[in-house]
């Protein structure tokens, strides 16, 4: 659905150049810090702004080749995105369903409804949480091959997020082929709806794995500096120091279990990992 090599966009002071695949009917995520690029490649991908150099794929075709009539195909969350505050849902209704001819009028309505938008009131007096909900509802309402959405669960609590998270899933399982990538700075949304993760740092990727090893098979060991020094780091991946030794990531929990039952190792998320990742050297 995205196969991406080689993608270079230069700006005064950072550049980003990355590489990867968003296969047809998976989710992928896309973590990293503020100003690592995600937003970046997500415009890159949208056409918002022009690459420098690299072969960009989607939907079959060079980005370069994608016509108005494609884009139609991709629905998209960004954070700068939205309507104007002074329409209402029923004139945002309208505009919808003359500009996309797969627009699901019915859904749509009873999506807003269910969310508890109101069809009169105007946008710009709706939440934040409110803007948020309508974005993703859009996005959605047109049966769109391919979804990238840049932190579309911001500004929601957590049973609003938890009704967005399960609105993706009700579209993926509508079609096996369509596809989605996805940012969040929320990890734990991300662990419970992605087949893998990319993370992305400084305008490189720096880690792919998927959802399930990384969750798995990931871990947190906790030395002194005497275990430390007589430990195989052969699977140690980042070393950070702390007051009592060392925290080490490695991608091999049982091994360290079934080999060194004396030390402490701790099942982890995705934060953890993005923290070590960026943080920690590698083992000397």
């Amino acid at each position: 659905m995205i196969e991406i090599k080689d993608l270079r966009k230069e700006y005064p002071g950072f550049t980003l150049q990355c590489s990867l695949a968003v296969p047809a009917g998976t989710i992928t995520g896309l973590i990293g810090q503020n100003g690592a690029g995600k937003s970046t490649l997500f415009k890159s991908l949208l056409r918002l702004i022009r690459i420098n150099s690299g072969k960009v794929t989607i939907l079959g075709k060079d980005l370069s080749e994608i016509s108005e009539n494609d884009m139609r195909m991709i629905g998209s969350v960004m954070a700068e995105s939205g309507f104007s505050g002074y329409l209402t849902l029923r004139s945002i209704r309208r505009i919808m369903k003359s500009f996309y001819p797969a627009f699901r009028e019915d859904w749509f309505t009873a999506q807003y409804r269910k969310f508890g938008l109101p069809d009169d009131r105007q946008i710009r007096e709706f939440s934040t949480g409110m803007k948020a909900k309508l974005k993703v509802l859009c996005a959605l309402s047109y049966g769109a091959k391919l979804l990238i959405l840049d932190e579309p669960t911001s500004g929601l609590d957590v049973a609003a997020r938890e009704d967005v998270l399960d609105l993706l899933r009700a579209y993926m399982k509508e079609d096996e082929e369509r596809s989605i990538l996805i940012s969040s700075h929320i990890s734990k949304d991300l662990e419970t709806l992605c087949d893998d993760f990319y993370m992305i740092h400084e305008g490189q990727i720096i880690l792919h794995e998927e959802t399930d090893r990384l969750l798995s098979d990931y871990a947190m060991l906790k030395v002194t500096p005497e275990v430390y020094e007589k430990l195989d780091k052969q699977y140690i991946l980042r070393t950070v120091q702390e007051s009592y030794g060392y925290s080490c990531l490695t991608n091999q929990r049982e091994y360290y279990q079934e080999n060194y039952p004396e030390i402490v190792v701790e099942k982890i998320g995705i934060d953890e990992v993005v923290l070590h990742v960026i943080r920690g050297g590698k083992a000397q």
